[in-house]
């Protein structure tokens, strides 16, 4: 993408101060507190039969079992909730909660599983992603060692050989980063896990604040108000390689270099100004996150 000095300065408004656009909700009242030391994972799913069992049985095979799983099932009409099911027969020892969200979008599906949960941490997965026995496990350690102004933990995403040379050197490059803008994002949704007070006290997921894609990046806005991100070098999950092809659905280099260069006083210029206004005019609406394009390639081939 290519633009001019004009460009850049009539898309950053920089004579234009920051402006707040959203307040914060104060936590339910007379909501049953939170089980201590307790994890939840958050699965919402769409059509999702051919990857759902894999990443299931990643969660059953837990070294540190979760406390609560919640599958929120958001309109599939291919039977992902009957290989839910079928995986998860024999995990009577986790507490499974089966929902079904009608208002189709990842964002609502997000929001009916995470009133549901019960426990001190929330785990947020993707039905695509693999995650490592040691993954709550290694979680549990690190919240139990940080103080309470760790408000989330974020897990790399990996896609061939986590444990080879090159795999750990790219993490230890986005930490590293991570050191240098603290109070930005470098992984996705399918590896954040909050503390449950921190995610409820900030709003939540709600179309209300964010109807477009990159959800998973301003809800971590509004959680920085509150407090920190953690990242471990050993703490990984391995994505699907579909996940390489979602250009359509993305931001692009542009955005990105603005969003790595304001600073976090100026996000919500950042994303309620800048960024939105752009999405909205590319038609990207978190129902895009619905798409599915490798489906289309399949049929092809």
């Amino acid at each position: 993408m290519s633009f001019t000095e004009a460009d850049l300065f009539e898309d950053l408004h920089m004579t234009e101060l920051p402006v707040e656009t959203i307040t914060i909700p104060q936590p339910e009242k007379n909501k049953k507190p939170p089980r201590n030391h307790s994890f939840a994972v958050v699965l919402p799913y769409f059509n999702e039969a051919d990857f759902l069992e894999r990443t299931l049985e990643s969660w059953v095979n837990q070294t540190r079992k979760p406390d609560q799983l919640i599958l929120v099932d958001n309109g599939s009409t291919d039977g992902s909730e009957t290989v839910a099911r079928r995986a998860l027969k024999d995990a009577g020892f986790i507490d499974v909660i089966y929902l079904h969200e009608c208002k189709h979008g990842k964002i609502h599906a997000l929001e009916t599983g995470c009133k549901a949960v019960n426990c001190e941490f929330i785990a947020m997965s993707d039905a695509d992603t693999y995650y490592p026995s040691h993954y709550l496990e290694l979680c549990e350690k690190l919240f139990a060692e940080s103080d309470d102004r760790v408000s989330v933990l974020m897990a790399l995403p990996e896609f061939n050989r986590p444990h080879a040379l090159p795999s750990r050197l790219r993490r230890r490059y986005y930490i590293s980063l991570h050191k240098i803008f603290p109070k930005h994002t470098f992984t996705g949704g399918y590896g954040q896990v909050f503390r449950t007070a921190a995610l409820r006290e900030a709003g939540g997921f709600s179309e209300e604040y964010w109807p477009h894609v990159l959800l998973d990046h301003e809800i971590m806005y509004r959680i920085f108000k509150l407090g920190l991100s953690r990242y471990h070098i050993d703490l990984w999950c391995q994505s699907s390689q579909r996940r390489k092809g979602r250009k359509q659905v993305r931001w692009n280099l542009f955005e990105r270099l603005v969003y790595h260069f304001t600073p976090h006083a100026w996000q919500g210029w950042f994303f309620y100004r800048f960024l939105a206004s752009r999405f909205a005019k590319r038609g990207l609406s978190h129902l895009r996150l619905r798409e599915k394009p490798w489906q289309k390639t399949k049929r092809k081939t």
